[in-house]
């Protein structure tokens, strides 16, 4: 290239490489044209399905009672949520309702540390533990967001917090928890979301943990980036659990006192002052000279550092669940009392065993919580009804909170690596380990398959096996002229139970429902694995003469849970234990005694097991009564170890 034909550049004409700006980049954040990627809901966006309502805690005997304590409730209208189901999904259906209207973001993600989602349980009345192994659904949650390595972990957060920024309020702030493995790129991701000059603290917790080595400097911190949204905040410095109390000495320097309280002399800054500036200053000087002098009186305390210390949750705490990477409820307390006031919403989508929504409740704060593990929900349905309870019995104020479904999942990698995208692969997988025959010319693209007399569906790798899809499934079967379909899914929709037998009576097909283990999403697998229907669940009425009513409990006569998240070392071990004594595999239950078929379930009993109760009832003491002869419909709730729910209907004559 001649010296005449070289670009000039100068002053008037930069190098492109003067212009670029330091950036975080990862795959996915831009197209193959080099343009930024927006984050796209238009195809993710879907409405929330109410499950359940929880207006706990009623009378403790008798369910007849209102569903609130006038006296001890919220006077708004506000019904906190509690929602199962992808994050990111979840977030679009949020976005209509509260887009800049929440007041405070706290997220503690999964780190990028190959985490796998495996935890002990207890089971029955004995001190006794089992392995849970992770969900179908949180096992591919891990290699479609984080097994493709840190990229897929950066645009998975990336998409989330985009989404998050758009629901804080002018004023909101967000407390993003990391550790030492990826918080130098989350720091980078969030400057990127919300601005680098709405960065406002890196707050550093520390902790002391038993885990020690030579090798290296021990972790005992993590770090929790802190960002705004617009020009102003929130951050009550001054509150009681954030202010940063004085010292001893410092106090014992406060050695007067008056009508005001304890206090020293401080010298003014006088020019010309012999005393200028100091403290403890001789009390002589306010008769000698006033004008030179000040009383500085003892404040509670002084603004707080960013780095703090609080142990982890104690092992006789109230508030320990024994769930994974669970968070100290002080440390909570002091981030949500520093950052929101009473009646702020508060909100986490990561909430694992529900450490946010239980301290926001605790403080008058309302919340929105959301989880893709059906044991997080599980175990924060129960935490959030125990803070109910105690919050009821020392007369303070609190909320009742709905239980949502979400239904599906978004894939993003793993589908096109494992699968090549490709639906009908994943199909002929499954009917491969199924044992069905596919169908070539199905009569439906909802029917794939036969296995014996019955038809056979198999549900979308993403998906949670909903309801509608159960008509829809039921209906394409009679069509063909089938009287029992198989469904074969990685999970179904809470309460799916409820439907599965109104459907069954309008169209005359049997629906058996079967969860995809596992082992099929493995390589080199080669075993058949097993195929578990969901749990087995028999109930029946109790009626007993009331005063001049008939009072109604339910009494449990037969379970039998599904052991899809058992570890297959341990499933046959577990089988005959469940086959013999499957109540000890029940955690909680619950009945609603006026059920109404496509409304939500209704909580007016229920029970369950703690870490330092463990046992159980099987016949309920609500002595529910009715306000008229009838025909009704109860509903009854079981929820095992592992997070995973069955119900059934029982017909009740008055």
């Amino acid at each position: 290239m001649s010296e005449k034909s070289k670009i000039a550049y100068g002053p008037g004409n930069p190098h492109p490489l003067s212009q670029m700006r330091t950036e975080l980049v990862w795959e996915g954040k831009y197209d193959e044209f080099g343009n930024r990627r927006e984050v796209n809901v238009a195809n993710v966006a879907m409405p929330l399905q109410r499950i359940e309502t929880i207006d706990e805690p009623r009378s403790r005997s008798h369910a007849q009672g209102t569903l609130f304590d006038e006296k001890k409730a919220h006077h708004d209208d506000f019904r906190n949520r509690l929602i199962w189901g992808d994050n990111k999904v979840t977030l679009a259906a949020l976005a209509a309702e509260f887009r800049n209207s929440i007041d405070l973001i706290y997220i503690d993600p999964p780190f990028d540390v190959g985490a796998d989602f495996k935890l002990n349980v207890p089971l029955g009345e004995e001190d006794e533990q089992i392995h849970k192994d992770q969900s179908i659904m949180e096992m591919v949650a891990y290699r479609d967001i984080w097994g493709k390595g840190t990229g897929s972990y950066l645009h998975m957060l990336f998409e989330r917090l985009t989404l998050m920024r758009d629901l804080l309020s002018e004023t909101g702030c967000i407390y993003v928890h990391c550790d030492n493995t990826m918080g130098h790129s989350i720091k980078l991701l969030m400057d990127d979301v919300f601005g680098k000059d709405n960065f406002l603290n890196n707050v550093i917790w520390s902790y002391q943990t038993r885990h020690s080595s030579n090798r290296f400097w021990n972790r005992k911190h993590d770090d929790i980036l802190l960002y705004k949204k617009g020009a102003k905040w929130t951050f009550n410095w001054n509150v009681e659990g954030v202010i940063q109390p004085l010292s001893d000495v410092t106090v014992k320097k406060y050695r007067l006192r008056d009508e005001n309280g304890p206090y020293r002399l401080c010298g003014r800054f006088i020019k010309g002052s012999p005393i200028k500036g100091a403290k403890d200053v001789d009390p002589k000087w306010e008769t000698t000279n006033p004008e030179l002098v000040v009383r500085d009186y003892l404040r509670a305390g002084i603004p707080p550092n960013d780095s703090f210390f609080i142990p982890m949750e104690n092992q006789s705490s109230n508030d320990r669940t024994d769930y994974a990477t669970q968070k100290p409820t002080a440390l909570l307390e002091k981030l949500i009392k520093a950052s929101s006031n009473k009646g702020d919403l508060v909100a986490d989508f990561f909430c694992g065993s529900g450490t946010t929504g239980a301290v926001a409740e605790r403080l008058g704060r309302r919340w929105l919580m959301a989880d893709l593990g059906r044991f997080a929900i599980h175990t924060t349905r129960k935490r959030m009804i125990g803070v109910q309870r105690e919050l009821h019995d020392k007369s303070v104020p609190y909320r009742s909170f709905d239980v949502f479904n979400l239904g599906r999942y978004e894939r993003q990698w793993w589908q096109q690596d494992a699968l090549n995208g490709a639906e009908a692969e994943h199909r002929t997988v499954v009917l491969n380990f199924f044992r069905a025959e596919p169908l070539p010319n199905a009569p439906s693209p909802l029917i794939h398959a036969r296995k014996a007399a019955a038809f056979v569906h198999v549900d979308g790798i993403d998906s949670i096996f909903s309801r509608e899809e159960a008509k829809a499934v039921a209906a394409a079967v009679k069509a063909a002229g089938g009287k029992q379909v198989h469904c074969l899914a990685w999970d179904f929709e809470m309460d799916i139970r409820q439907a599965i037998a109104a459907i069954e009576t309008e169209l005359d097909v049997k629906i058996r429902l079967h969860r995809i283990p596992r082992e099929i999403m493995e390589k080199n697998r080669t075993e058949v694995p097993p195929f578990f229907e969901v749990a087995l669940l028999e109930a029946e009425p109790v009626i007993r003469k009331a005063a001049k009513d008939k009072a109604v409990d339910i009494k449990l006569k037969n379970f039998l849970p599904s052991l899809t998240e058992v570890p297959s070392k341990e499933l046959e071990a577990l089988q005959e234990r469940a086959m013999t004594s499957g109540f000890d595999f029940i955690d909680f239950w619950a009945v609603d005694f006026d059920w109404v078929p496509g409304k939500p379930f209704n909580h007016h009993w229920q029970d369950y097991r703690t870490r330092k109760d463990r046992s159980l009832k099987t016949v309920s003491d609500a002595e529910f009564t009715y306000d008229a002869p009838g025909r009704y419909t109860a509903c009854v709730k079981v929820v095992d170890v592992f997070g995973c729910d069955t119900s059934i209907t029982v017909e009740i004559e008055i």
